[in-house]
């Protein structure tokens, strides 16, 4: 059974008819006439793709079609920025990509396109650099109004990003602080781009925002509703927890996130989950009434896989394209595999760390290394070397696809455009 036609115009047509933005049309669903009658949260979790690569991207809208579900992407400044960030992309040319590649492969099922982690030192580059306080904050707001008028749909407005060494966890009264300025500054772009109304999602799992408890995030969200109310800003869609979620771990504590989504629920959000990559039991997420979460490096890890996968074809084949070399080669020069070093391993050289280590930080670090040069000369000449084998481009798609759809499956979203439309005639809004 395939989507109905345009289930992604007709979403942005109830939204535009509502005044609401089409997430929060998505979120309404999820909570009205999709929501379990007996517990708070929804029985659905929205899945967020970060778009690190053109790969990912693009097998995320072909395993959205297949899975019959609405798509969002979340686009950290890292990645898509002013600047290009590492996939070369701006919020614009993301925009563009996503558009054109939607309309070429067919797909029908809504495709919006989110922000992650905007504020002030949200970007490596900034805190490396030791940006000041105005400065960063600066930069923060020309790269959220490029978002607003790129046409992202949700802005996640992360008020806990700071300088190294930061203090954590920060006062409740600077995080509320933060998440309003920076509300009212989308607000204001918004306004100056003539753009529909957006979708806010608050709150970090970053540690300096301390939200890992949810006594402290029901009074992060008490004070937060009071200074939007008092500022005639939109209330937020989204809030951010931290749910002891890490990239190189699969926990996910079901009891701490049912918590978690209690307090969300008392001002009426959903619940959304970073660093999802990779969890032990993904389906926890929907039963514990997680409304959303996000994925990304761990899709990035598939792709580099799945590219080794042919190289080792390729040596079989008696070809020798250089990729493993130049992949490695290019995530070391990076330097960026150092943020993610565990504790006991901060003062190792890279080759002095265990082989499995080396392995992860390459794999899931070439997303910040597939557009380098040298990187893309080696992987065209993986492809070339076993065309006459394999189409390689078609089977890095679909391991990628593949790995997306164990989590819609996971999460319940298969066939939740289907239950969607019957929402939207109801007049979910």
């Amino acid at each position: 059974m395939s989507s109905p036609p345009l289930l992604h115009h007709r979403l942005i047509a109830t939204a535009k008819a509502a005044r609401l933005s089409p997430v929060e049309v998505l979120r309404r669903a999820l909570l009205g006439p999709l929501a379990p009658p007996d517990r708070p949260g929804t029985r659905h979790t929205l899945l967020a793709v970060c778009p690190n690569s053109e790969a990912v991207a693009r097998a995320a809208l072909l395993a959205a079609q297949d899975a019959r579900t609405p798509l969002l992407y979340a686009a950290t400044l890292n990645q898509v920025d002013r600047d290009g960030g590492y996939t070369g992309w701006t919020p614009q040319a993301l925009a563009t990509f996503v558009q054109e590649e939607r309309e070429r492969l067919g797909v029908t099922v809504p495709v919006l396109l989110g922000l992650d982690h905007g504020g002030p030192w949200a970007k490596d580059a900034h805190r490396t650099a030791g940006l000041g306080a105005e400065a960063a904050r600066s930069a923060a707001h020309r790269s959220i109004a490029a978002c607003v008028a790129a046409g992202y749909d949700l802005l996640h407005l992360d008020p806990a990003a700071g300088p190294p060494n930061a203090d954590a966890p920060l006062p409740i009264d600077t995080l509320v602080d933060r998440t309003v300025s920076l509300l009212r500054h989308a607000e204001a772009a918004r306004h100056r781009h003539h753009r529909a109304p957006l979708a806010y999602e608050v709150g970090s799992d970053d540690p300096r925002a301390g939200l890992d408890r949810p006594e402290r995030l029901r009074r992060f969200l008490q004070r937060l509703h009071a200074a939007l109310s008092s500022h005639d800003l939109p209330p937020p869609s989204f809030v951010v927890g931290d749910l002891g979620t890490r990239l190189d771990s699969g926990a996910f504590d079901a009891g701490r996130a049912q918590a978690h989504v209690g307090a969300a629920a008392e001002f009426d959000l959903l619940l959304k989950g970073h660093f999802t990559d990779a969890v032990d039991v993904p389906s926890a997420y929907p039963l514990s009434g997680v409304g959303g979460a996000n994925v990304g490096p761990g899709l990035s890890a598939v792709e580099a896989a799945a590219v080794r996968d042919l190289a080792r074809l390729e040596a079989q084949l008696g070809a020798a394209s250089g990729i493993d070399a130049a992949l490695r080669t290019a995530v070391v020069d990076s330097g960026r595999w150092r943020k993610w070093l565990r504790p006991a391993e901060q003062a190792c050289a890279f080759d002095d760390l265990a082989e499995e280590r080396q392995r992860w930080l390459v794999e899931t670090g070439s997303r910040y290394v597939w557009t380098r040069p040298e990187v893309e000369a080696a992987r065209a000449r993986l492809y070339k070397h076993v065309a006459p084998y394999r189409d390689a481009e078609a089977f890095v798609l679909w391991r990628i696809k593949t790995d997306i759809l164990r989590y819609m499956h996971a999460f319940n979203l298969v066939g939740l455009a289907d239950r969607l439309r019957t929402a939207l005639s109801e007049d979910v809004p």
